[in-house]
């Protein structure tokens, strides 16, 4: 089993980043981690930036130590090799999880096919033709069954998968408590409810957010992986025709990035055309986003709100991840694990699944 190693991961992550096929000669996103269609770093790419921020009841680092040690090694060999693929993965990867934990917890109830007693989140408003990366997840899941059967849950695949990939990225690294459990149950109904759409106002943003234990400072940190990915067209058009119900455009958009949006998604038709979240790197994980807020170019109107809401601190956070890539690296690993412990299944609660798109 090949071992790979952060200091190997990071150049990885440079060659994939000039590896990209993403057009950026004019903005064509990849919705990351709320929106419908669509934590701490030493400052180093792929540096280890210790705890992240506490644990969960039932869950710590070293649970597979001894059941399924080589694990996270199995994890990294299939991204690496997806994304070495197709750039895109890492943050379809990153999206799955946060798609999963925001509807009951962290449960892999986001990777449950339609069945006779199932309605499949994958149908909601949020994920239908938009989540990816579920073949990898299988391909994952395949390898750590053959490796270590009924061991390792799809929760903590989900988790792995996020942080491999955003170190896969240029990212940081943390500290991952694991040890969740899968659910026996979906709710096509909470994905719905749960996840807030592109075009949500601050306020609205921040009760979702808050509705999952998660504060300010945690939604700006975490928008921020929107630094990777694309989103399409339908989750953004609002802004470039009909922000507020008067066929004007968002007057918050800089002019030229404007021009350039409309080149990619005319006013009729094109909805799943497709336009990069971070358009200046949007393969590498860096701060790039939040430096782009600041001129205007926040692709959803729930990445600009983040500068122009006028609510709480976020303007300041936009601007202090902006200057200190560090500061952001390090609050992402930070809310990462908070948001991996959001309700997760531990202990006799739940089960491991044999294949992540059904019970057992």
């Amino acid at each position: 089993m090949a071992r790979f190693k952060v200091t190997c991961l990071a150049l990885v992550a440079m060659t994939l980043v000039y590896s990209t096929t993403l057009c950026v000669a004019h903005p064509v996103g990849f919705n990351f981690g709320w929106g419908w269609g669509s934590p701490g770093g030493n400052g180093g790419h792929g540096g280890n930036s210790g705890n992240g921020g506490g644990g969960y009841p039932g869950l710590f680092p070293e649970y597979y130590q001894f059941s399924c040690p080589q694990a996270n090694d199995i994890v990294m060999s299939v991204l690496h090799k997806a994304i070495a693929n197709n750039p895109r993965v890492a943050a379809s990867l990153l999206r799955l999880h946060f798609h999963d934990c925001f509807v009951q917890g962290c449960d892999a109830s986001v990777l449950l096919d339609d069945s006779a007693t199932i309605s499949s989140e994958k149908n909601s408003g949020p994920n239908k033709n938009s989540l990816r990366g579920f073949e990898v997840i299988d391909e994952i899941k395949a390898k750590l069954e053959e490796a270590c059967p009924q061991t390792v849950s799809c929760a903590d695949i989900l988790a792995l998968s996020a942080r491999g990939s955003t170190v896969l990225s240029g990212g940081p690294n943390w500290v991952l408590p694991l040890g969740r459990r899968d659910s026996t149950t979906a709710s096509l109904t909470g994905s719905n409810r749960n996840i807030p759409a592109p075009n949500s106002s601050l306020p609205t943003l921040l009760n979702f957010f808050q509705r999952q234990g998660l504060d300010e400072v945690d939604l700006v940190t975490l928008s921020g992986g929107h630094t990777i990915g694309v989103a399409r067209c339908v989750t953004f058009k609002q802004r470039l025709y009909n922000q507020n119900g008067n066929n004007q455009p968002d007057s918050t958009l800089e002019r030229s990035y404007y021009f350039g949006l409309k080149s990619v998604c005319p006013s009729s038709g094109g909805d799943n055309n497709i336009s990069p979240l971070d358009f200046s790197s949007p393969a590498r994980f860096d701060n790039t986003y939040f430096k782009l807020i600041l001129l205007g170019k926040g692709l959803l109107t729930s990445d600009q709100v983040l500068l122009t809401g006028n609510v709480g601190k976020t303007l300041e956070l936009v601007k202090s991840f902006s200057d200190d890539e560090g500061l952001f690296f390090q609050h992402f690993a930070k809310s990462m694990v908070k948001m991996g412990n959001i309700r997760p299944l531990t202990g006799l609660k739940g089960q491991v699944r044999k294949n992540c798109r059904r019970v057992n």
